[in-house]
């Protein structure tokens, strides 16, 4: 069995990983047009989602060149074939090629490449790549965050009205039962939809939002980087009980969860319980 990974292993890996991404994004930023129409070949998958010819070989340029790096790793991306040997590896790639190709096909800047390193179960590396954008979010476990190098971190308010907050709205609007219910006047400010669910969570670790709601069926390709990126920044992805989420597990399918500041979480979990 492969040594772990030390964590000045994992802090030493991150410059290659993030030339690696950037690559990708390079294969994918030809294809985009903002405010139009990809140029890129478009299929539908089981189920109806979309998938382009970008999704695909940024797919696959990550899979080799990350091999490449981790040769023992194990892989679980969006657009791979699941191999259920992952679940017997200790580290473990996983990676949305493109989360937001709706936001990709259409025009809309909001669609990223999110890549996660796994060890035991944890993310300890994770990039949140916003190509259209010119951002990139990176982070090591208990090294910090940052945002195109510079050091980021969550919100510090305290109180749940008045917050930022963005997600669907059937989630919006018990959390606003909730605290209306204590007799409290929500006041949120309502941030749009941003198609992105990585980008959503990073956003949240930026300090640009208090709090991201996520429905379910939400993916580990949709989380794991982000996630670290938000703990790394001082925020958490937990579930609507508090409980964090679980990565590599056979289906690697998430409920309802909420990405928020740490300072919100007892109130939004709070508020969460009684809007019910």
């Amino acid at each position: 069995m492969p040594a772990p990974l030390a964590a000045d292993a994992v802090s030493d890996l991150m410059p290659a990983v993030r030339a690696v991404v950037r690559e990708a994004a390079g294969l994918a930023l030809p294809h985009f047009r903002e405010g139009g129409q990809t140029s890129a070949r478009v299929w539908s998958k089981a189920g109806g989602s979309p998938v382009t010819e970008a999704d695909v070989a940024v797919d696959t340029f990550l899979k080799i060149r990350l091999s490449e790096l981790v040769p023992s790793a194990a892989w679980l991306s969006e657009e791979t074939q699941d191999d259920p040997a992952r679940l017997g590896r200790d580290l473990v790639w996983i990676v949305d090629p493109i989360d937001g190709t709706r936001a990709f096909l259409s025009g809309h800047r909001d669609w990223s490449i999110a890549v996660a390193l796994l060890a035991g179960g944890e993310p300890v590396l994770g990039i949140v790549e916003a190509p259209a954008l010119g951002v990139s979010y990176a982070a090591v476990q208990g090294r910090g965050a940052t945002r195109n190098g510079a050091a980021i971190g969550v919100s510090e308010g305290t109180a749940l009205p008045g917050a930022r907050v963005t997600g669907p709205k059937p989630m919006f609007d018990r959390l606003e039962r909730g605290l209306a219910r204590a007799g409290t006047e929500p006041d949120f400010t309502t941030i749009p939809r941003i198609p992105s669910l990585a980008l959503r969570l990073v956003r949240v670790a930026e300090g640009a939002i208090d709090v991201g709601l996520v429905t379910a069926n939400a993916r580990d390709w949709d989380l794991a980087g982000a996630d670290l990126i938000l703990r790394e920044a001082g925020g958490r992805v937990c579930d609507l009980e508090g409980r964090v989420p679980v990565y590599n597990r056979p289906d690697p399918v998430h409920g309802e969860l909420v990405a928020l500041a740490g300072n919100l979480r007892d109130p939004t979990l709070t508020a969460w319980t009684r809007g019910a």
